[in-house]
């Protein structure tokens, strides 16, 4: 028999990946187009941005592929390899599959070390395994079934051109193999989001829309919107973490509670989304906040220390507009503007108004614990993306990766059609690690930019938003054309398609990336020392002239917070003042 090792390593020596994502969720009938729509950030201060490739491929029979944690590089062991994969780009693939997570933890004691598959593995295997967001549930419940789960509690966003679901899973710990999760399909219509808080409450156990694990064969039958690991109650009801009815179970009340935390640092990134998008979000505010009001879930059989809130926001809502995937950009940069705990607005935004607040999130002062806001746009992102996933074209033109590197309130999306043979040379693996700089990786491009924006944000950003939006407009526009085109050589052949769509999609991320680098030289001669200079043209009789100079300080308000808090020490006698 033939054995091949095959290497899920995505690049030596792997980063590590805090816990703290978001995704946005938006169905064919919530959005403008009539496409399905997944956003993705991935934040981890030691992430790398780069743009994951695999191209398709037939594998011997007897191959296997050697699984790596995706967060640490750690060795987990080997699966079995399928005879044929296909091609990835990020976190979208040819069939317009797209994935995302975000990791909520739970119940600590039910983490795996003795398992395979850890979640970011299951991720890319599965992507390149998977045709259909059915499929992909299948395939992914599958292996951890068959090789254990590793990882903690996690929340994966599935989606096709077709349809969009939310998968929970967490497993069942070191000394029973597998995992407990639930899956569920998001109505057309409407939207829905994670982010690191598990959002999967009740769920239906019967019915024509409904099975279990154990009839999972039946997944594919298109009424089926509700799947469950056979033994998710049964698990809970074992440990002693539930004794109620099965029609009061909750996934997340058992699995991963709510708490301070899950509300005011992750679930409000949930409800900037739905606040964007629906009226009457108000009454969530106070939970997103983190004042949860909880109930005792004696009646409901949870035990007397596990609470659970009442108040929590729905899996998911009916937008009041339809979303276009500039409205998904926008989304992904949210800083809690125009609400009580907009980060540009308090002492800690300093006197530029910077709407970021370096780590750790939570500090105490004279035994009290305070602590930073958590929003959707973080400093720390390694990449995020809007997968558009669309039903009216084929492959292999209908899925753009519209991937970004860097802080998503400073980065460009930039179109990325996930079939393509290559990734641009801008965004690929090894151009530049966490530790090694490369003057043409567009993750060092960005982070310059982005960086220099957070010592002068309200003077700075506004140019990077500017340029921001110009280049989105640009790229929303032109995909247009190119998908005409792509149609065109698809009718010679697919080959010619894909090549074609290779060389726009790597030359548009190589050129953005070299603009960017200009970009950063502008922005730098232009605000260093805290001025503001503006090129002139060189009058008649000049041999050169100087730029426009202003000096715009510190601004009015931040002066006078320095003179009530410094007293007298600053202060000029009435002689020197002028």
């Amino acid at each position: 028999m033939i054995k091949k090792i095959l290497s899920i390593v995505l690049l030596a020596g792997l980063f590590l990946y805090s816990p703290a994502c978001t995704n946005y969720l938006v169905t064919k009938g919530a959005s403008k187009d009539g496409s399905v729509m997944v956003s993705y950030a991935a934040d981890s201060h030691l992430l790398f941005g780069e743009l994951y490739h695999w191209q398709a491929q037939k594998w011997p029979k007897g191959s296997m592929l050697d699984i790596y944690e995706w967060d640490t590089g750690k060795y987990l062991g080997q699966i079995g390899q399928a005879s044929e994969t296909y091609t990835v780009n990020g976190n979208v693939n040819e069939y317009q599959v797209a994935i995302g997570e975000t990791t909520y933890g739970g119940r600590h004691e039910l983490v795996d070390t003795t398992a395979i598959m850890d979640y970011g593995s299951l991720i890319y295997v599965t992507l390149q395994r998977a045709k259909s967001a059915r499929e992909a549930i299948k395939i992914m419940t599958d292996l951890v079934a068959q090789y254990g789960y590793y990882s903690s509690g996690e929340s994966f966003s599935i989606a096709d051109p077709e349809e969009v679901w939310i998968l929970e899973m967490i497993s069942k710990g070191p000394c029973n193999k597998g995992a407990v999760w639930v899956a569920r399909r998001i109505p057309d219509g409407y939207v829905s989001g994670h982010a690191n808080q598990a959002r999967i409450t009740n769920f239906p156990l019967k019915g024509k829309n409904t099975i279990s694990s154990k009839d999972m064969s039946k997944i594919f039958d298109k009424n089926i919107e509700n799947v469950y690991a056979t033994d998710v109650i049964t698990f809970a009801r074992s440990k002693g973490w539930y004794n109620g009815k099965d029609e009061d179970f909750s996934f997340s009340d058992t699995y991963a509670p709510v708490d301070f935390g899950g509300a005011r640092f992750c679930e409000i990134r949930v409800w900037s989304m739905f606040n964007d998008v629906a009226e009457g979000m108000d009454q969530y505010w106070e939970y997103a906040k983190g004042n949860i009001q909880h109930a005792d879930q004696l009646a409901n059989g949870h035990s007397n220390t596990d609470k659970y809130a009442t108040n929590r926001m729905p899996l998911w809502i009916k937008p009041k507009d339809k979303i276009s995937v500039l409205d998904m950009f926008f989304f992904m940069r949210n800083h809690l503007e125009g609400t009580e705990l907009d980060m540009s607005k308090d002492l800690g935004a300093g006197p530029f108004g910077n709407p970021y607040r370096w780590r750790p999130l939570t500090w105490k002062v004279d035994g009290e614990a305070y602590c930073n806001e958590r929003a959707t746009a973080t400093q720390q992102t390694g990449f995020s993306f809007v997968a558009q996933l669309r039903s009216w074209l084929p492959y292999p033109i209908g899925a753009i990766n519209w991937f970004a590197v860097d802080d998503a309130s400073s980065c460009v999306y930039m179109p990325i059609y996930a079939s393509i043979s290559k990734a641009p040379h801008s965004l690929e693996v090894g151009n530049g690690d966490m530790m090694t700089w490369s003057n043409d990786a567009a993750f060092w491009a960005f982070n310059q930019v982005s960086n220099y924006a957070y010592t002068r944000y309200n003077a700075i950003h506004p140019e990077i938003e500017a340029k921001q939006a110009n280049y989105e407009k640009q790229y929303v526009e032109t995909v247009q054309s190119i998908d005409e085109k792509a149609q065109t050589l698809l009718k010679e052949s697919p080959e010619k398609a894909i090549a074609f769509l290779t060389d726009y999609s790597t030359k548009t991320a190589d050129q953005l990336t070299n603009e960017w680098n200009q970009f950063y030289q502008y922005l730098f001669m232009k605000y260093m020392d805290g001025n503001v200079k503006t090129k002139v043209a060189i009058p008649k009789g000049y041999k050169y002239h100087a730029p426009d100079m202003e000096q715009p300080g510190y601004g009015q308000e931040y002066l006078e917070k320095i003179a009530k808090e410094t007293g007298d020490k600053l202060k000029m006698p009435a002689s020197a003042a002028h």
